[in-house]
């Protein structure tokens, strides 16, 4: 299936669908400032090879979704003490947004698999709205506890510059930044990365849209005591050698959601190597037939 737009809303939201549409629904939510295309068509036809209606899609402020065009993002000041006055938006109004897509395909309930960012929404849907939630995979995310899953101090510098302006620019910058919050256990593709870089450049460049998804997370907090009440089957996947979001993140993740299962993969970074590619689709997919059976014995 080709991209699709489709209204959610006040906004316009693309996704794109992978597998048969009767088969159960695997919904994969992407992290800051990073479009769907970090799902790899390869990953995602993997996924729907294993019996599943894989959807993945852009948020609002990146790719070919609604950017919130007028609305700031955070000031330095606000970023150093992460104290946000007025976001443009929220982690919840991003939770809104992804059920609203499901509203919007006539779809019931998924299997929710978020990354970074799109952990954090995840939670938040299982946390507000849990019976739209038949199991959650959160992978290489927080909980949004200052003392958690922060970055490691070489990161910060790049994570501190204004963004680029110019194409080779944005792809220097990104291939820079795996350098060093990629995967150092597995080989990388660095023409690869070039080129997915390149695409998403051309596909929707925002500078503000990262800054305000920034600030939608910082503005939401700690939610540790939030996940407490999350009651979907839950697994948590986080490498060991992850800098951006640092290995303690998912610890935190799985240790605040009640009965939460913890997968650590060595020498997996902040990406999704294709070398981990078949143990992540295991993982993933095991974790939502399972959950399948539990709520039929349930029922």
């Amino acid at each position: 299936m080709t991209e699709q737009l489709i209204p959610v809303g006040d906004l316009e939201l693309c996704y794109e669908e992978f597998g048969a549409a009767n088969d159960p629904v695997l919904l994969l939510v992407m992290g800051l400032g990073t479009q769907m295309l970090d799902w790899r068509p390869e990953f995602c036809a993997a996924l729907a090879a294993e019996g599943f209606r894989v959807i993945r899609f852009d948020n609002r402020d990146i790719g070919r979704s609604t950017h919130m065009k007028g609305k700031r993002p955070p000031g330095l000041l606000e970023l150093a003490t992460r104290r946000v006055r007025d976001p443009a938006y929220t982690l919840d109004d991003m939770a809104d947004d992804t059920v609203g897509l499901l509203d919007a395909l006539g779809i019931d309930d998924a299997h929710l698999v978020g990354v970074s960012m799109g952990g954090m929404i995840a939670q938040q849907i299982a946390v507000r709205q849990p019976a739209r939630v038949r199991s959650l995979v959160s992978i290489m995310s927080s909980t949004g506890a200052r003392r958690m899953g922060q970055p490691a101090l070489r990161v910060l510098p790049m994570l501190a510059k204004p963004p680029a302006k110019e194409r080779e620019a944005a792809i220097d910058r990104v291939v820079a930044l795996f350098d060093i919050v990629g995967s150092p256990g597995f080989e990388r593709d660095v023409a690869a990365t070039r080129e997915l870089a390149g695409v998403s450049f051309d596909r929707g460049s925002d500078r503000s849209g990262s800054g305000r998804q920034l600030g939608a997370i910082l503005a939401s907090g700690d939610r540790t005591a939030a996940l407490h009440r999350i009651t979907a089957p839950t697994l948590v996947i986080h490498g060991t050698a992850d800098k951006l979001v640092a290995t303690s993140g998912g610890k935190a993740t799985a240790k605040a959601i009640p009965g939460a299962r913890l997968e650590l993969i060595d020498g997996m970074g902040h990406d999704l190597p294709r070398g981990a590619w078949d143990r992540l689709v295991g993982l993933i997919t095991g974790h939502a037939r399972d959950a399948g059976r539990s709520s039929l014995t349930s029922a």
